[in-house]
């Protein structure tokens, strides 16, 4: 039996349809997590101190944007996905390069923590479903949810590319695999919610996998493109798609005025 919970609906859905356009900007944006951060640490000579401050202190900011807005609004709500994925990547970047965490222990340890964010956002909120973002509070544990998946995704990637030897493209094959046996459970009535959250899971290190296939010179197995083309592409791919969707947002937004 189902019982239906009544909740104060204080904003209206503060997220994004889960359309494809929402899948191809999530992948690119993961890419651009991983190219950026490499980028802007080592190619653009800011250093890995630096880097880490201004892209936590621009999160913090278009998070507070976010946060003050009372509906879906595509250019604040990608900014902040694609600031998410550089912060996401620096915090498991910091644990293993700079303090010699273990990516299994790293893993682990951010699939612990999803877990226990899942489980007291579903205890208080009685549902974990993106398409009922209508509250301050539900906002805040979707945004903490969504940096740990980022965390969670670089450790995987990273140990499935790196520590087991699968290397960028067969870790970009093995996980672009996964996403799509989720996806067909979703199509044969697996439960949305979960599939929506492993595919969304998932998509993180097949994003990064993909990232470092571009941008990686031939002889560590890459294609050499560099972190400065393979970020730029994306980002024109990111801002085109999220212009679109910004334009039909205002679009639909002035119809009731007119009529």
């Amino acid at each position: 039996m189902n019982t239906a919970i009544t909740v104060p609906r204080s904003l209206l859905n503060k997220v994004p349809e889960v359309t494809l356009s929402f899948w191809i900007i999530k992948i690119m944006s993961t890419t651009v997590g991983e190219t950026g951060a490499d980028f802007l640490a080592v190619n653009a000579g800011w250093g890995q101190t630096a880097t880490r401050s201004v892209m936590a202190a621009l999160l913090a900011s278009a998070l507070f944007v976010q946060l003050r807005t009372r509906r879906y609004t595509p250019w604040i709500y990608w900014l902040t996905v694609v600031l998410v994925s550089i912060v996401g990547t620096q915090i498991t970047d910091l644990l293993t390069d700079a303090w010699g965490v273990s990516l299994y222990l790293s893993t682990a340890a951010f699939a612990t923590a999803l877990a226990v964010i899942f489980g007291v956002w579903h205890r208080l909120e009685h549902t974990l479903s993106i398409t009922d973002i209508v509250t301050r509070r539900r906002e805040a544990f979707y945004w903490v949810a969504i940096l740990c998946t980022f965390a969670l995704g670089t450790a995987a990637g990273d140990l499935a590319t790196e520590a087991l030897g699968l290397g960028f493209a067969w870790g970009a094959v093995a996980f672009g695999a996964l996403i799509a046996l989720t996806y067909g459970a979703w199509r044969l009535g697996g439960p949305a919610v979960l599939t929506f959250w492993l595919a969304y899971i998932l998509t993180r290190p097949f994003g990064a996998a993909l990232g470092d296939l571009l941008t990686q010179a031939r002889a560590y197995g890459g294609m050499g493109m560099g972190a400065l083309w393979t970020s730029a592409l994306f980002l024109s791919v990111i801002v085109m798609l999220v212009a679109v969707a910004q334009i039909g947002m205002n679009g639909r937004q002035a119809t009731p005025e007119t009529n």
